[in-house]
C-alpha cells in the first residue's frame, strides 16, 4: 500500500475498544491499559492547590456556564486523562519486544490518524515495536466534548465576540486555546505530569511487568512538533539511566519553546499564544517567587524541572543546555521543512547546533514539491499521492535508518 492507502485503511480499522488487531499480515495493534499516578501535581490535586494560583484577569462575563462546566473543571478530576488506553504496533509473532520506540504527537492533538503511515513504516523498516503515548489531555486523554463540533463552533463563537482582535480562533482549536489563556500553568503541569508518566511506563518495561516488552528493550523516541519538547527534556535529564544509549529523532520540532510561532487555527488561537508567552516567559520568574509548587518542581531538586525551564526560553540557561547537547549530539538526528513557519527549520538549528553552530547535531531541512504545513507534511489527497508517496519514504528512510 502507498501513503494514502494506508491511510485511509487505518483509518478504518483502528480503535481503542479492541485489544488486538491484526493490521495485515506482518504488523499487529495492542492496546494497553495506563493509569497516571501524578495527578496530584495538576491544578485542583494535593499537590497543586497553593493559594497562589495565576489565572488572567477577565470580567465576569467571560467564562458562562457553558465553559466553566466544558474546559475549565479540575484538571486533576478530569478522569479520561488519568486513566486512557495507548497503542502500541509491533511486528506480528515477534514475542515481547527487544526493541521500542516511543513516539510523541504534536500540540493540540485529538487523533493517532496522521501517525499511523508513520509507525507503520518504521516498524516494517526497524523491526522495533512503537508505542504511541498520548500527552497530557490530549488524544484520548482530553473529555470528547472537548471534539464536540457544535459545542466548540459555539464557544469559538463566543471567544471570538469578546475579544475582538482574536485571530485563528476555530472549533478544532478553542478548548485547548480557553484552557490555555485562563490558565497558562497548564502548560508546565501537563507536561511534568507526562514526563512522570512515561518514567513510570519506562519503569514497568524494566521491571520486566510489560506483557509485550522484553525488560532488557533498547527505548528510543520518535518525536514531532511539541512531542520533540518532551523528547528533549526526556533525554537531557536521563533520569534512572533510561535514556542514556536512547537515539531521538526530532521531525518538525526541536527548538525551544519561545522561538515557536503557534498561532494556527490547528494549534493555538492569538490569545492563548499571548497568555502562554506572558506566564512561560516574560513573567515566569515572578510566579516562580509567589508559586510555592511550581518553584519546587523546577528547582535545582527536579533536574526535569531545570531542564524543562532551559527549553522554555533561548537566553535561559543557556550554557547548560547546550553543554547537554553537546554531550548528546550524536544520538539525535532532526529533520525540519522549508515552509514550516509554526517550528522554522533555523530555530530548530538554533538550538540543537547552538548559539555558534558548533554542536554537531545532525539536522536536515527538505523542501516539499506540493503545497504543504507543518500541521500537515504529507497531504491524504489523491491528486498528489504519488509525490507524497516518494517525499514519505525519502525521509522516512533516513528516520528509520538512523533508529535502527
Amino acid at each position: 500500500m502507498n501513503y494514502l492507502q494506508t491511510y485511509n485503511y487505518f483509518k478504518s480499522v483502528e480503535n481503542y475498544t479492541d485489544s488486538r488487531i491484526d493490521i495485515d499480515d506482518n504488523t499487529v495493534m495492542m492496546n494497553y491499559d495506563f493509569e497516571s499516578q501524578h495527578r496530584f501535581i495538576l491544578p485542583g490535586g494535593l499537590g497543586n492547590s497553593d493559594d497562589y494560583e495565576y489565572s488572567p484577569d477577565f470580567n465576569q462575563e467571560y467564562e458562562p456556564d457553558v465553559i466553566r462546566q466544558i474546559l475549565n473543571k479540575k484538571d486533576a478530576e478530569i478522569v479520561e486523562n488519568i486513566k486512557f488506553r495507548y497503542h502500541i504496533l509491533s511486528p506480528k509473532n515477534a514475542g515481547r519486544a527487544k526493541g521500542i520506540i516511543l513516539m510523541f504527537h504534536g500540540f493540540n492533538e485529538k487523533h493517532w490518524t496522521k501517525y499511523y503511515p508513520w509507525t507503520k513504516y518504521i516498524v516494517e523498516k526497524t523491526g522495533k515495536s512503537v508505542v504511541l503515548f498520548p500527552i497530557a489531555f490530549h488524544m484520548n486523554r482530553a473529555p470528547s466534548m472537548w471534539s464536540d463540533a457544535h459545542k466548540m463552533f459555539d464557544i469559538s463563537a463566543r471567544r471570538k465576540a469578546r475579544h475582538k482582535d482574536l485571530l485563528c480562533s476555530s472549533l478544532s482549536n478553542v478548548a485547548i486555546s480557553t484552557r490555555l489563556h485562563n490558565k497558562p500553568q497548564r502548560f508546565i503541569w501537563s507536561g511534568l505530569q507526562t514526563y512522570y508518566d512515561i518514567i513510570d511506563f519506562i519503569h514497568a518495561v524494566k521491571a520486566g511487568t510489560h506483557p509485550a516488552i522484553d525488560s532488557r528493550a533498547s527505548v528510543d523516541i520518535f518525536a514531532y512538533s511539541i512531542g520533540s519538547f518532551l523528547a528533549e527534556i526526556l533525554m537531557m535529564t536521563n533520569e534512572n539511566d533510561y535514556f542514556a544509549n536512547s537515539r531521538l529523532v526530532s521531525f518538525c520540532g526541536g527548538a525551544v519553546f519561545n522561538r515557536l510561532s503557534p498561532v494556527s487555527k490547528f494549534i493555538l488561537d492569538s490569545e492563548a499564544n499571548v497568555s502562554l508567552y506572558s506566564y512561560l516567559v516574560e513573567h515566569l520568574e515572578s510566579h516562580l517567587k509567589r508559586d510555592e509548587a511550581l518553584r519546587y518542581y523546577l528547582s535545582d531538586s527536579h533536574p526535569e524541572g531545570v531542564n524543562f525551564r532551559s527549553m522554555l526560553d533561548y537566553k535561559v540557561l543557556i550554557d547548560q543546555r547546550e553543554a547537554i547537547f553537546r554531550r548528546i549530539h550524536s544520538r539525535i538526528y532532526a529533520i525540519g521543512l522549508t515552509n514550516d513557519t509554526v517550528v522554522p527549520a533555523y530555530e530548530i538549528i538554533n538550538t540543537l547546533q547552538g548559539r555558534r553552530r558548533d554542536i554537531p547535531v545532525r539536522v536536515d531541512v527538505f523542501d516539499l514539491p506540493y503545497p504543504y504545513r507543518h500541521e500537515d507534511p504529507f497531504p491524504a489527497l489523491k491528486n498528489i499521492q504519488d509525490d507524497v508517496d516518494s517525499q514519505f519514504r525519502k525521509i522516512f528512510d533516513r528516520i528509520t535508518d538512523f533508529l535502527k
